[in-house]
């Protein structure tokens, strides 16, 4: 795999795992449109590598605070630790829906899902979805007023993120707005939300590149792919958080329709290229 393959595709996964517009659907059309090969699954697993430390760098004092929380370190009567206890338990739970859906359904988000009509309704319908929850009024919870109830939708819309086109980060971000999140406050807890999930997955399809071995010419590329989706991922964050608390979805609904709608035109080239 050419180095520059390597960091155009990290550079792709750094922004759109973060962004609203699924990072599965660009990943399958960037190569297509660029007439290149499948990188294949350890490079997929580099640039995932890369973005869970993107996440894991930006949020670490999150982190660090939930976990002390979590092991009942501070004062127990303090409302900050309190919060963060619940929360590190709402975050787990909201995290079972999506480890379910990767376990049982796997199989499909690797073929039926990939279908071109599938990926362009999915965006599409997200889109739709996502413009009326961005019209909402009376978006002030922030993460102290998360509810349980609130943690398990928005871990149900998780799941949903399996069908390629979805989005991960689009399905939780909706269903925060639905729930009166404020949009940053949405974001953020899509992202903590995001760590475990991406975790697993590079967990799992870790060690079975480990178990196999790099192949040949794939090592630098498999370092630039982790150090680029890091740097952007990383910096797509810090820009998107501090966008959102000021403006709209508008931009990235707009962007999902087009490809969306660009999908379905080229759709039947897809079909027999890509599928």
């Amino acid at each position: 795999m050419p180095l520059y393959q390597a960091v155009v595709l990290a550079i792709v996964q750094g922004i759109t795992e973060f962004l609203p517009i699924s990072s599965t659907a660009h990943l399958v059309l960037v190569p297509w449109f660029l007439g290149w090969q499948d990188p294949g699954l350890t490079f997929d697993i580099a640039v995932h590598a890369g973005t869970l430390v993107a996440v894991l760098a930006y949020f670490r004092r999150d982190w660090v605070d939930l976990f002390k929380a979590g092991l009942g370190w501070g004062d127990p009567s303090s409302e900050e630790i309190r919060e963060n206890r619940r929360l590190l338990f709402y975050l787990a739970v909201a995290t079972v829906p999506g480890g379910l859906a990767g376990f049982f359904l796997k199989s499909y988000a690797e073929t039926d899902f990939r279908h071109p009509w599938v990926i362009a309704g999915a965006l599409i319908f997200v889109a739709l979805i996502m413009w009326q929850a961005d019209r909402r009024r009376g978006l002030r919870k922030n993460l102290a007023k998360v509810t349980l109830a609130d943690a398990l939708i928005v871990g149900l819309a998780q799941a949903t993120a399996i069908v390629p086109g979805v989005s991960r980060s689009g399905a939780t971000i909706t269903a925060g707005l639905f729930l009166h999140m404020r949009r940053e406050a949405a974001a953020r807890f899509s992202f903590l939300l995001s760590t475990p999930i991406i975790g697993g997955a590079v967990l799992k399809t870790g060690i079975e590149v480990w178990e196999a071995g790099l192949p040949p010419g794939m090592r630098w590329p498999f370092a630039v792919g982790v150090i680029v989706s890091a740097l952007v991922g990383y910096l797509v964050i810090f820009w998107f958080l501090r966008y959102l608390q000021q403006r709209s979805f508008t931009i990235f609904i707009v962007y999902r329709l087009a490809l969306g709608v660009l999908i379905l035109t080229l759709g039947m080239g897809m079909r027999y290229h890509l599928w």
